[in-house]
């Protein structure tokens, strides 16, 4: 398989925006994913379905609305033009914007999964013992947690990177700025190109494929049925 300067670009493009989607995803969401752990809060339903909802939205109905949101006339486009930042649709900021989106229950779940399955109890002891709050969350909690925070870093990262339909109401199709591997694969199909096309979405499909592997594989082995004599 021969890359050219356009396929490059375009990959490159996808793991930046992945990598720093992740980073910042996993900022919001471990406090997020705490809340909704151990939260007794009636608000834990709302919150939860609000978390969830890319999951089940088109893509095309979530990009549209965050293009109104961070359009001239939206809120957010409002904000970032009085800050003089400029309008955000079709940047590469507005890329990771939506990624932030789109991504955040493939974060947030994981996280919160790991939180859930640790439980309250160690907290309690620790706490018990005098530790604060800080040091019960990294000397006790985090360590447990840590296959859930590596489930979510590998999901959030690859979600990214197969993102289509918000990026394509978001970014268009910029080279160089807004034109990632998905959008590029698409590309080549208009042109008829189906050999690099095929390409590129083999190197996708391998890496899905191992992505799902190593996540599968980080999850504990359950054993059923009774043994036999």
């Amino acid at each position: 398989m021969t890359l050219t300067t356009a396929d490059m670009d375009a990959i490159w493009l996808t793991i930046k925006l992945a990598s720093i989607v992740t980073l910042i995803l996993l900022m919001i969401a471990t406090p997020l994913a705490l809340w909704l752990a151990f939260t007794r809060s009636h608000l834990r339903v709302w919150v939860s379905s609000f978390v969830a909802l890319p999951l089940v939205l088109p893509p095309t109905v979530l990009g549209f609305y965050l293009l109104i949101g961070m359009g001239p006339e939206g809120p957010l486009g409002q904000l970032t033009q009085t800050l003089g930042i400029g309008l955000l649709p079709f940047t590469f900021a507005g890329l990771v914007i939506a990624s932030l989106f789109y991504s955040l229950p493939f974060v947030v779940q994981p996280i919160q999964q790991a939180f859930e399955q640790v439980g309250q109890r160690p907290l309690e002891v620790a706490a018990i013992m005098g530790a604060s709050p800080m040091k019960r969350f990294i000397s006790v909690l985090l360590p447990l947690s840590m296959r859930g925070f590596l489930s979510a870093a590998i999901l959030g990262f690859a979600h990214t990177v197969g993102e289509f339909g918000v990026i394509l109401m978001i970014g268009g199709n910029i080279p160089s700025e807004t034109r990632v591997l998905s959008i590029h694969i698409y590309d080549q199909v208009e042109m008829l190109n189906y050999a690099q096309a095929h390409s590129l979405s083999a190197l996708l499909l391998l890496f899905s494929f191992f992505v799902l592997l190593i996540v599968y594989s980080m999850q504990p082995v359950r054993l059923t049925g009774g043994a036999r004599a």
